[in-house]
């Protein structure tokens, strides 16, 4: 038997917990979906808003502080909050990507340091990081050896050695001044895992969250080689099966990994910016139209919170002076416009005791203008 297209999206919107909010440990929930964009900081809070029934942020404020969940450079070299059991396969799975991403970067190679002198650097600076530390004070640690190059040095290092963002306050507990601390500061000291097991716990974790997905759409989630998620898939045997799909390339799944019926209903949501469901698949994505990704994904990278209609993107959200915009593509019908607006006046009032005016940095794209066929604002 065949998935349909319809099948596919269903089976990421199911376990991306998008067709029904869960009660669920933020950790848990975050575990569940592989990882949460954390670009900008209230992404994560946004998406487990969408997927955890009774969302508290406190929940997740404390998950941040406990290090149960950790923000980090890891796949495609962004930020991602994942659970913290998770960091070190998901790093491990990354490293060299991360690595090379800076090291072969003239801003690195104009220091004159090779690679190897950087990584003689990381036990002096995972010493450095057993406290939280600001951005600022390891440059200010590395001029003393680095003068006028320690910016650069820092911020080779600081995207591939094992270090997480840390706390530093603000609405979403990430505030302007980053601070960051090692990794292994709280946790048993272990040796690191070998890169090829994190390749296949990650991309097991991804097929959890994602699948069934080809090994095309794996490699553009984490911008790994082929042939290294080829040996991952022939590493995995029996683990991962082959599913038939409606396009050429193969698909694979998790052994035992259900995918919802073709008529299961597919309820509004209102995603954030960089929502990971619409950076998981190739391009344009499962839950894209073609004809809309232009407007959603703009030239710079900038992927603008979305709203979710039966399953596929129909337009644009933003906050506004007392509550959300809702912003259509297409003619919506009465019941997509009731359940939206339910969802927005939901959202507000979440915004109102976090950041009423989320996102407004990214108001220019407004500014340039969308073909919109209906506007609609819901006050909180």
């Amino acid at each position: 038997m065949s998935l349909t297209a319809r099948q596919l999206v269903l089976a990421t919107l199911d376990r991306q917990l998008l067709l029904e909010r869960r009660r669920l440990d933020v950790a848990e929930a975050v575990r569940r979906v592989c990882a949460l964009q954390a670009q900008t900081p209230a992404s994560p809070y946004l998406a487990l808003w969408n997927r955890v029934q009774d969302f508290v942020p406190a929940d997740l404020d404390a998950a941040f502080a406990d290090r149960r969940v950790v923000k980090a450079t890891l796949m495609r070299i962004t930020l991602h909050a994942v659970h913290a059991d998770d960091y070190a396969p998901y790093h491990a799975a990354m490293s060299s990507c991360l690595r090379a991403s800076r090291l072969h970067d003239r801003r690195f190679t104009s220091t004159g340091l090779s690679r190897a002198e950087a990584d003689v650097l990381l036990p002096e600076l995972a010493e450095f990081l057993a406290l939280p530390r600001t951005g600022a004070e390891v440059e200010g640690e590395l001029a003393g050896r680095f003068g006028e190059h320690a910016h650069r040095v820092w911020w080779a290092l600081r995207t591939y050695a094992p270090v997480h963002h840390f706390p530093s306050g603000g609405p979403w507990s990430f505030g302007p001044r980053n601070s960051y601390r090692a990794a292994t500061a709280t946790r048993e000291k272990a040796a690191p895992p070998e890169a090829a097991a994190g390749v296949r716990r990650l991309l097991c974790a991804y097929l959890r969250a994602f699948g069934p997905a080809s090994a095309q759409d794996f490699a553009r989630f984490t911008l790994l080689p082929r042939a290294t998620v080829t040996r991952a898939l022939d590493e995995l045997g029996g683990e991962v099966v082959r599913v038939a799909g409606p396009g050429r390339a193969p698909l694979f799944d998790v052994e035992g990994a259900a995918v919802p019926a073709e008529d299961t209903p597919a309820p509004p949501r209102l995603l954030a910016m960089w929502d990971s469901t619409l950076l998981a698949h190739v391009v344009p994505g499962r839950l894209m139209p073609p004809e809309y990704r232009p407007l959603v994904v703009r030239r710079n990278g900038d992927v603008l919170p979305c709203l979710l209609v039966d399953g596929q993107v129909a337009g644009v959200w933003r906050a506004v002076d007392g509550g959300v915009e809702l912003s259509s593509f297409h003619t919506l019908g009465r019941t997509a416009w009731m359940e939206l607006t339910e969802e927005a006046g939901k959202l507000s009032a979440l915004l109102a005791d976090r950041e009423p005016a989320v996102y407004r940095r990214y108001g220019h794209w407004w500014d340039k203008g969308f073909p919109v066929a209906e506007t609609r604002v819901v006050k909180g």
